[in-house]
């Protein structure tokens, strides 16, 4: 099997906290504030086992197997057809040359769309000619003396299923051996879903109509729900709690059997109606939803695409890019959405995002607004749904990720559900597309960072931390991370983006400033805790800084959910 090398992330580690000076501004979805010249801080401490990419990939392969005793030997044409009309024992005997010749075959496929292939081939001390069929249409050939054991790797274009065939040639014999193995590469394209409720605890949709008790759970089914596959390996939903009886948090997870959650998705006060965009893995269908408080809530859950192991659309990551903001008039007219109103906005063909997207990947704030309410993206052409993407009280600043689909004519529509005016803001981040090459590749949820509990403190006023995550892997695209904000000491906002520096500069002490980024990934107020799905972009060396661009200390919390991976 081909080799790969041993990657340990700076999860825990050491890394160089930034300290950012600049002019003090109120939080809000575009900081500014230029960054200084010069070498930014070296990484310091002593790095700690973090996640390793090539055990998280081993925990998600899929193997596949053709035993030896499925081989199917043949005699060539012209004995075939001397054995015509004999039987199969006559054919046998036309082919008894070299008759230990065998293929078993082993394989796995570890990345999105690479398979590696192991073939025993067994076999008379004699030459042998042998191909190995992919199953799209391409095929590597080799020669070989005797039995003998042959490794071979193969990236697909596509994500899919395949049928892989090795064929073997005895000349000398004048005997063919043949096996073959149907796989399925590891990795998932997506398929957008118009935004659909699955789960309401307060209207039995889902579940049982009743809140989920303290520390309890709720298993809820995907696979072969309305329109999505049996076989979908993950999926988006928007999860929502309310109606919450005490402080707490809610941890999304693949399966349907209880375990004690050690990330988190969703975190709430008594009171609070607060959402959070999840991809999660599902397994056996479903997803359980736990709610970690020790008061009861309400959830909800609705769905804006699914992840499969057929070809449907892949990812491409954006440097944030702002298509919206009502208080300039970008993207559409300057002013507050009205209650109740709704605007477009054009998302294929602009900024980076191609003709022929299927779905957007989007983090969309609201701002000022009157009174409290919901925000819904939804693809153009059709009436807006009974699902939220943004929920808001009066006077709040809150963003949330949001996959949506793209209508037809390229667009996407923004709802405000409230019944006063608000400012939105829409920061695109990433697109799906049959033309995009990165597949999904869904992980166990796992704890990158918690500088609660790591030596460095919080994260600074105006600083940032950057951490090293798959280094050495030039095939990601992106990774999906939940990033939770909390004991801040003030108000403020995160932003998340790819470092311009590989982690070698900064271990070396030659990495430069990162440029401040001009789009936020969440925000707070004193003492919340807030969380946000972050599609970021692995950039130039799998190195993701976290900025504090608020003026007071915080602490973070980092989990990952997958990554995207090219061909």
């Amino acid at each position: 099997m081909r080799n790969r090398r041993r990657v340990v992330s700076a999860a825990l580690v050491a890394a160089g906290f930034g300290l950012v000076p600049g002019m003090a501004q109120a939080a809000g979805p575009a900081p500014t504030g230029p960054a200084p010249t010069g070498p930014a801080p070296a990484g310091h401490g002593t790095a700690a086992p973090g996640v390793d990419l090539d055990k998280a990939r081993s925990a998600a392969a899929l193997t596949f197997a053709s035993p030896a005793d499925r081989t199917v030997r043949t005699a060539p044409p012209a004995d075939r057809n001397k054995a015509a009309g004999a039987g199969a024992q006559a054919q046998a005997q036309a082919a008894e040359g070299n008759p230990a010749l065998a293929v078993e075959l082993a394989g796995s496929s570890h990345t999105a769309h690479g398979l590696d292939l192991e073939s025993t081939v067994t076999s008379a001390d004699t030459s042998l000619d042998i191909s190995i069929a992919w199953g799209d249409g391409t095929a590597d050939r080799v020669t070989a003396s005797g039995s003998t054991v042959l490794n071979n790797s193969h990236s697909y274009a596509e994500v899919g299923t395949y049928t892989v065939t090795v064929s073997v040639w005895d000349a000398t014999n004048k005997v063919s051996a043949v096996n073959k193995t149907e796989i399925t590469t590891a990795g998932s394209d997506f398929t957008p879903h118009a935004p659909t409720r699955l789960l309401d605890t307060r209207q039995g949709t889902g579940a049982a109509k009743a809140k989920v008790g303290p520390y309890g759970m709720t298993a809820l089914k995907i696979g072969g729900v309305g329109k999505i596959p049996a076989g979908v390996t993950a999926v988006a939903l928007n999860v929502t709690v309310t109606n919450a009886t005490s402080a707490g948090y809610v941890a999304v997870q693949p399966g349907k059997d209880f375990f004690e959650p050690t990330t988190s998705n969703v975190n709430y006060v008594a009171g609070q109606t607060v959402p959070n965009l999840v991809i999660v893995p599902v397994h056996e269908g479903y997803v359980h939803l736990i709610n970690s408080g020790a008061g009861s809530v309400d959830l909800i859950a609705d769905v804006t695409g699914y992840f499969g192991r057929t070809e449907s659309s892949g990812y491409t990551s954006l440097a944030p890019v702002r298509f919206a903001d009502t208080r300039e008039g970008l993207g559409t007219i300057k002013g507050q959405v009205p209650g109740y109103g709704t605007f477009g906005l054009d998302i294929a063909d602009r900024r980076g995002v191609p003709k022929g997207a299927t779905a957007v990947a989007l983090n969309m704030t609201v701002t000022n607004p009157k009174d409290a309410g919901h925000l819904t993206a939804f693809p153009s052409g059709q009436a807006a749904p009974s699902t939220s993407s943004v929920n808001f009280s009066a006077g709040q600043t809150v963003a949330n990720s949001v996959i949506v689909p793209v209508g037809p004519d390229g667009r996407i529509s923004i709802r405000n559900g409230g019944c006063a005016p608000a400012d939105v803001v829409v920061d695109v981040v990433g697109y799906y597309s049959p033309d995009s090459k990165a597949a999904f590749m869904p992980l166990v949820p796992n704890r990158l960072l918690d500088t609660r509990k790591w030596a460095y403190g919080p994260l600074p006023a105006r600083g940032y931390v950057p951490l090293p995550i798959y280094t050495g892997y030039p095939g990601i695209e992106g990774y999906v991370l939940n990033a939770t904000v909390t004991n801040p000491r003030g108000d403020g906002f995160l932003s998340v983006s790819p470092d311009p520096n590989t982690w070698d500069l900064y271990e070396n002490g030659t990495a430069g400033w990162p440029e401040r980024p001009v789009s936020s990934t969440l925000n707070w107020t004193t003492g919340s805790t807030v969380p946000n799905l972050a599609q970021t972009s692995a950039g130039k060396g799998s190195v993701i800084d976290f900025w504090n661009q608020g003026w007071d200390e915080t602490d973070l919390v980092v989990d990952m959910f997958g990554f995207y991976e090219k061909n």
